[in-house]
Formats: structure tokens, C-alpha cells, sequence
């Protein structure tokens, strides 16, 4: 005779790791390095820069 399974804790289980598949998918889609943010936030910098060297006074 095999042993009872709790159905609540299998289908708590299977969510979990459908939860972990798609949050990994979405790692590797979305997520960036700290090294890619800084790098980005960097040259965001400069364009405002270089922007804000060329309006006109008036």
C-alpha cells in the first residue's frame, strides 16, 4: 500500500515551480548587471549634458 499525498502540498508544489520557470525566463529576458545599469545610466548622463551645453539663451 503506498502512502497518502496531501493534493493542497502537490498542487502548492507544482505552483511554486511554475512560479520559479517563468521568474527565470523573465531574468533572462529583462534582467541586466549592475555594470549594464550603471554603464546605461552613465551615457544617459552625458546626452542630458551635452544637451543642456547646446540650448540657446535667451
Amino acid at each position: 500500500m503506498s502512502k497518502p499525498v496531501n493534493l493542497n502540498q502537490v498542487r502548492k508544489a507544482r505552483t511554486r515551480v511554475d512560479r520559479r520557470a517563468r521568474a527565470d525566463e523573465n531574468a533572462a529576458k529583462f534582467g541586466r548587471t549592475k555594470a549594464e545599469k550603471e554603464l546605461d545610466a552613465t551615457r544617459s548622463q552625458k546626452a542630458r549634458e551635452t544637451l543642456e551645453q547646446h540650448r540657446r539663451d535667451e
